[in-house]
């Protein structure tokens, strides 16, 4: 177990890394990882489930307890990444299927990579978990509706076969995930260090498919892929940050929020634009779950050296109060 607990670290550590190694490997060997398209839907399933099991009751208290930032994290998630997509897609004049892709991109919930990194950037860490199982819970209704709003001009939108996609890729293994958590605890916390490892190979394996089955496509288009994923991910990090400073939220919450807002559910897009759209439509998500993972580790250790004010004066206030302990 020791041993699937370290390589669980590096394979996390080195994420990007090894989906850029994956994705090369594919484009050049595209025969060996053709096959591997019609499990796409089932590794994602597997990817969530273990989203599910590192869920807490805890992590959904912050909802009741302050719902306003998450509120307007969620929000901000579902306006500015829907809408910057599509307004990408026409500056860009990208093709039918790219540009409903892109906009599937932004109109999925946000990952759980952007856990990881609120983390690494000290920001608000159960604002952020908060706002990931919230996004994901609220998928099987914004995530078609946002479709049929944006993309339908671009290709036809099936809105309840997505919603059950959905339901049955997303909702149903996160449920059973948290079932199994609450009813076997002591299992699954003496497991749960090797959840990250089975997750990143399962994302691995989805973007190597997909990569796999657009060889062509990535030749003549992928510049102007992952330009778009890019200027995409840029809009996200960006005006999710604003959004909390012009509502006044403090640092640490502005951090969280941003990276929320900036980093999308990849995997997600990748199973329901291979559904629903076609493998070009798989493109952007798959560009997302490469470049989210090389500019959000970059955020996140820029900000990790600049303490957020919020915790500067909490750690202050700390002090204070144990120099009066001690005074007394």
């Amino acid at each position: 177990m020791k041993l699937l607990e370290h390589i669980s670290a590096i394979a996390g550590k080195y994420f990007a890394f090894w989906v850029v190694a994956a994705a090369a490997i594919a484009f050049v060997f595209p025969e060996a990882f053709v096959g591997i398209g019609a499990y796409i839907t089932i590794l994602l399933g597997v990817v969530m489930f273990g989203m599910g099991l590192t869920l807490k009751a805890v992590d959904f208290k912050i909802i009741f307890k302050n719902p306003l930032p998450v509120i307007i994290g969620v929000a901000a998630q579902y306006i500015i990444m829907p809408l910057s997509a599509f307004l990408i897609a026409y500056l860009l004049n990208l093709p039918a299927e790219l540009a409903a892709g892109l906009v599937l991109l932004g109109s999925v919930p946000g990952g759980t990579a952007s856990n990881v990194m609120v983390y690494l950037a000290r920001g608000n860490l159960p604002l952020s978990v908060a706002m990931t199982s919230f996004s994901t819970l609220l998928a099987p209704i914004t995530t078609p509706f946002i479709l049929l709003l944006l993309a339908g001009q671009w290709l036809p939108v099936d809105a309840g076969a997505m919603f059950l996609s959905i339901v049955q890729v997303i909702i149903i293994p996160i449920l059973l995930g948290l079932t199994i958590r609450r009813f076997f605890t002591a299992a699954v916390d003496k497991s749960i260090t090797v959840v990250p490892l089975i997750s990143v190979l399962a994302i691995i394996i989805i973007v190597s498919a997909v990569v796999a089955g657009n060889v062509e496509n990535i030749a003549t288009a992928g510049l102007l892929i992952f330009t778009a994923v890019a200027l995409h991910n840029a809009f996200g990090l960006l005006l999710g940050y604003f959004t909390a400073v012009l509502l006044k939220l403090d640092e640490s919450t502005r951090r969280a929020i941003s990276l929320e807002v900036g980093m999308q559910n990849s995997g997600l897009g990748v199973a329901l634009a291979s559904a629903h759209f076609g493998p070009l439509a798989a493109l952007p998500s798959a560009a997302a779950a490469v470049w989210h993972n090389i500019s959000g580790p970059i955020l996140a250790t820029l900000w990790a050296k600049r303490p957020a004010k919020s915790q500067d004066a909490s750690a202050a206030q700390s002090e204070k109060e144990e120099r009066r302990r001690k005074q007394a």
